[in-house]
């Protein structure tokens, strides 16, 4: 590969990274916002989906939660 090949993938990487700081940054002030003004996380990100278009909400898909607030040993 020639030098300005490589010259160009380290700007492309340099961009992509630069761009997902960017969001990173975003989201952690938007889930900060949140924290402080009492809001759901939730509200705080509303692009957050799952898999399936929902809203990301939890879940006990393993009912462990359930197991651990009725006592149930495993």
């Amino acid at each position: 590969m020639t030098a300005a090949g490589k010259d160009r993938e380290r700007a492309a990487r340099e961009q992509r990274l630069s761009a997902a700081l960017r969001e990173n940054l975003k989201r952690r002030k938007a889930q900060s916002r949140a924290r402080v003004g009492g809001e759901p996380p939730d509200a705080a990100d509303p692009g957050r989906r799952d898999r399936t278009g929902a809203a990301d909400e939890s879940h006990d898909s393993a009912g462990i939660v359930t197991e651990k607030q009725s006592g149930i040993d495993g």
